[in-house]
């Protein structure tokens, strides 16, 4: 297996004015590891895989894909990457199958591969009684599924989620993290994003966390447990995000209910 890491951010910064989103952060992931990318609201991990999947430009700093450094408007190199956005947009008129067939085409996936692609990854998901219905009438989950569905089709071998077990029911959840775990050990390279820390903790290989910007921990978790002296991720995150003050602030939320009375 190649040294060469499957995706590589060097010192990626985004500025918008004055305001620093994304601060020279650096980090190299090795093939069939899934990466947890953790941080705040408003610590830089949607800035990051902004410019990862080719959304924004950084302001400094170069992505590589495979030691092939990533450009916007590489098309080729574009179509390795599977994104699952926290929020979609959706083309509401369009049925879940066509929704499908139209992902296939802009990735260039063969007609015929395509509908016989977007039919089975419908059917994995419990979607075909409702395949030739529109978007529209879905629930959260069902649009969910129908976007990790787009994002796999034309079998990528680089993989963005970001919240992706959002609305998705508890059997679903189950699904995606051992289809997740397959993918890593077929030697896909995945970078997860989430809030869900007890799920981050028992699917990733590794975790980089984020604070204003800025990557203050890189490691496995035993490596983060050794480091902070924190048993598990969510003290970790805690201690290293400063919000570790929780208890003051439902003190503070139940004077205000009290007040409310």
């Amino acid at each position: 297996m190649s040294d060469t890491p499957a995706i590589e951010a060097r010192s990626l910064t985004k500025r918008y004015g004055s305001f620093v989103a994304l601060d020279h952060v650096s980090f190299a992931v090795p093939r069939g590891q899934i990466l947890g990318y953790l941080g705040p609201n408003g610590a830089g991990k949607s800035t990051t895989i902004g410019i990862l999947v080719g959304m924004l430009s950084a302001t400094e700093g170069k992505v590589y894909f495979g030691g092939q450094e990533f450009r916007r408007d590489d098309y080729a190199m574009r179509r390795r990457i599977g994104y699952v956005p926290e929020s979609g947009g959706f083309y509401e008129t369009l049925s879940g199958f066509e929704f499908l067939q139209m992902a296939a085409r802009l990735y260039h996936v063969e007609e015929k591969e395509a509908e016989q692609k977007a039919r089975g990854f419908m059917e994995l998901f419990e979607l075909e009684r409702v395949m030739h219905q529109r978007m529209s009438t879905y629930s959260k989950g069902m649009r969910q599924r129908v976007l990790i569905s787009a994002a796999l089709l034309h079998n990528p071998d680089l993989l963005f989620f970001d919240e992706p077990l959002t609305g998705l029911d508890a059997n679903t959840a189950l699904l995606l993290k051992d289809l997740i775990r397959q993918l890593a050990h077929d030697g896909k390279t995945i970078f997860y994003c989430s809030h869900v820390l007890e799920v981050v903790e028992r699917l990733c290989d590794r975790v980089i966390i984020l604070d204003h910007g800025k990557a203050v921990a890189d490691g496995s978790m035993a490596e983060l447990r050794s480091s902070t002296d924190a048993a598990t991720l969510e003290q970790i995150f805690q201690q290293l995000t400063h919000e570790d003050n929780t208890e003051a602030r439902v003190k503070q939320f139940r004077s205000l209910l009290g007040s409310a009375m």
